[in-house]
């Protein structure tokens, strides 16, 4: 199965921790954030995987390199110019060979059951699924309507116009898609990925949403930077369970 951790953000809400240092490297329980992130992919058997990479792109290829000191095998997507989360999946896509693929971003820490996810997507034979949080900040995160059935019907308020009983819900940045959503995004121009999905709610394909209740952090601040890495040492977030050898740290 293969998987892509989107990297290449500027970070710039992080500053000044990542004025010399990309924020998928900061150190969460002293191991780098996109390390902590491949071993969860490896423990659920997605070993493909690729990276997008722009700001202080070589540092992240010196850390993580092939990826085999983490069992995994890493593909690097080198974006000179930012393309966001919808140019740089698109950029990605040939690295896909036209099968649905995890995509995480860089900067979530989460604990999440990759397999139970791919299992709902796969049974479902969705065209995305979308990872959503109950969050009371769901509007400021950006609102995901979701019907009881799991159908998400609008993004922002973008979608169905049809009026239906929904859940407010928040992206959580964990999602699976089939490459056939990418059509219409443009090659080699910034964009984002949710304009995608918004288009193919609008088209009435099956883009759905899970529900996730497990940890989750958003490492986009340097407050949340800071609790993410006393909820690692405290064990609210339990990473033991993500085998790193001692020659990998």
């Amino acid at each position: 199965m293969k998987a892509m951790i989107l990297a290449a953000g500027l970070g710039t809400r992080l500053r000044p921790l990542t004025n010399t240092m990309p924020k998928p490297l900061l150190p969460i329980a002293g191991t780098p954030l996109i390390v902590w992130n491949l071993l969860l992919l490896k423990r659920y058997g997605f070993l493909d995987v690729v990276i997008n990479l722009h700001y202080l792109g070589p540092m992240i290829e010196q850390v993580v390199g092939n990826g085999s000191r983490y069992g995994v095998r890493i593909t690097y997507s080198r974006e000179p110019v930012i393309l966001g989360t919808g140019g740089g999946i698109k950029q990605a896509e040939p690295y896909f060979s036209g099968s649905p693929v995890l995509i995480l971003n860089g900067d979530t820490l989460v604990e999440i059951d990759l397999e139970a996810l791919w299992a709902f997507h796969r049974e479902r034979n969705a065209t995305a699924t979308l990872v959503l949080r109950s969050d009371p900040d769901a509007a400021h995160w950006g609102l995901v309507e979701v019907e009881e059935a799991g159908r998400i019907v609008r993004i922002t308020g973008r979608g169905l116009s049809e009026p239906t009983v929904t859940q407010p819900r928040m992206f959580a940045g964990v999602h699976i898609l089939h490459p056939r959503l990418l059509r219409q995004v443009p090659k080699g121009k910034a964009s984002s990925i949710i304009e995608a999905y918004v288009s193919g709610i609008q088209r009435n394909e099956a883009v759905l949403g899970y529900d996730h209740q497990g940890y989750w952090s958003d490492i986009g601040t340097p407050e949340r930077y800071g609790q993410a890495e006393q909820d690692a040492r405290s064990g609210r977030i339990d990473l033991s369970r993500r085998s790193l050898s001692p020659s990998a740290r």
